[in-house]
């Protein structure tokens, strides 16, 4: 089932009723009990939200591309429109808004966030909620400070898969025995738009205006952007390149695969299936940030994030587990299979968790335990009674929505939860970018064995931007 027909099929009918403060009580559907909301982005992913939105009051609507504007209002006409989501913010006061759902690129994504929150809204964030190690603990530890008012959310919906709970379920209770590690992996492979990528040697090669083929990292300058599109403002914070349309030929809903393997521009795999799918991991294993951090992958490119990579982490001891591994594989990398007839590379996207009696193997929606060894012989596993299982998340927006209104409540995937899976994921590159295996002090936020890590913490942002506006 893909994100979209995920989200809409959902039936609200079958909700639980709101839990409202500060709402008055006349009738689920009465103006009164509707969240003022604006949707920055109104396209693609933007349009996935548009039923369970309708559900509220949609007071503006936000892109950098008019042409998109026109499409939200078709289903929002009422909505006020904006360019610059700066401005929109500014009038936060104005619109009455209370919260905010960020469907934009994923460079933009900590920027809108920070913003949003420092004017005391709630945020709903596509995923990733950020592209660099320092934006993701910005944002986090701002959110922190307020969670008591503002509910938050990052956009990994599959986090409401029945499936989710039923494997933390698992390993919690002991099916595998004592959790010794944890891989996820996603397959995807794709490759640049309008360039030749030399995967084997990390090269690049475009074509410039003039028809020569040049050796590039970004892709070449195309001419002027069309008069619908603010180009400028889809740049936003992230450093100057030419427009080139090759960044925005995708479908609706998968435009991100045009340009976020871009380092300036997103993570690749990273932050896109990989989010989602280490949340299937995540959710399990009750893991902060790592203390230590080593990857490999395909030759460093300046301009593109690697196809290939895999990524380790060491996470110390909690309260119910010991220390433990944690891998991320994607683009081809892969786990070993626990026993030569289970054939993970047909699972695209996939976790795996390795225990002293076994294992079990997961998708989004299905899984299967493997016992393993003598002692493995399921006598020491007993299920949960039905009455005792986690609830199910009916409907992931919703969840948000009942937040917003009464903060107390918790959502799935807020901005600690996802704030650390994404630090650890991007924790991963900045490894693969070093070369070598990095130790990490995640109360100070600092790799306290290589200097030259700390310089990719980071980023750099254009004049005149700042992430905490």
């Amino acid at each position: 089932m893909n994100r979209r027909k995920f989200i809409t099929s959902t039936a609200l009918a079958a909700a639980a009723p709101l839990v409202l403060t500060n709402f008055k009580l006349f009738g689920a559907d009465a103006p009164s009990n509707k969240l003022n909301l604006a949707l920055i982005g109104s396209w693609g992913r933007g349009e996935a939200h548009f039923d369970s939105l309708a559900t509220q009051n949609v007071v503006a609507l936000c892109d950098v591309n008019e042409d998109h504007l026109a499409f939200g209002l078709k289903k929002f006409p009422t909505a006020k429109t904006y360019v610059d989501w700066r401005k929109l913010l500014d009038d936060h006061k104005a619109l009455g808004l209370d919260g905010i759902v960020i469907c934009t690129a994923d460079h933009t994504h900590a920027f809108i966030s920070n913003w949003a929150l420092n004017r005391n809204l709630h945020v709903y964030c596509e995923k990733p909620l950020a592209i660099s190690v320092e934006e993701a603990r910005i944002v986090r530890a701002n959110w922190l400070s307020r969670k008591t008012k503002l509910a938050t959310q990052v956009g990994m919906q599959r986090h409401a898969f029945q499936n989710f709970n039923r494997v933390r379920e698992m390993v919690r209770d002991g099916v595998i025995g004592e959790l010794k590690a944890a891989y996820a992996w996603g397959n995807r492979q794709v490759k640049p738009a309008g360039a030749s990528y030399d995967q084997a040697k990390g090269i690049l090669t475009c074509k410039g205006q003039n028809g020569t083929s040049t050796r590039a990292g970004y892709l070449p300058d195309a001419g002027a952007p069309p008069k619908n599109l603010h180009y400028d403002l889809w740049l936003g914070p992230t450093p100057a390149h030419p427009y080139n349309p090759e960044y925005f030929t995708g479908k609706p809903g998968a435009n991100c695969l045009q340009w976020n393997m871009f380092w300036d521009f997103g993570v690749g795999q990273v932050g896109d299936m990989g989010s989602h799918t280490m949340d299937l991991l995540w959710n399990a294993v009750d893991a902060k940030l790592p203390t230590a951090i080593e990857a490999s992958g395909d030759p460093f490119n300046d301009a593109i994030t690697p196809i290939k990579c895999e990524s380790h982490f060491e996470h110390p001891a909690n309260d119910w587990r010991g220390p433990m591994r944690i891998s991320w594989y994607q683009g081809g990398a892969m786990p070993s299979s626990p026993k030569n007839y289970v054939d993970l590379n047909k699972i695209g996207h996939g976790a795996m968790f390795k225990g002293t009696k076994g294992f079990i193997v997961a998708d989004f929606e299905t899984r299967i335990i493997l016992p393993v060894g003598n002692e493995a012989d399921m006598t020491y596993y007993k299920p949960r009674p039905k009455n005792e299982l986690l609830p199910t998340i009916v409907h992931f927006q919703k969840e948000w929505f009942d937040a917003c209104k009464n903060p107390s409540l918790k959502t799935a995937c807020d901005f600690e939860y996802s704030g650390n899976m994404i630090e650890q994921m991007l924790l991963g590159l900045v490894a693969y970018r070093v070369g070598k295996k990095l130790e990490y002090d995640g109360v100070a936020g600092r790799v306290t064995n290589a200097p030259e890590a700390n310089a990719l913490l980071s980023r750099k942002y254009r004049e005149g931007w700042t992430l905490n506006g």
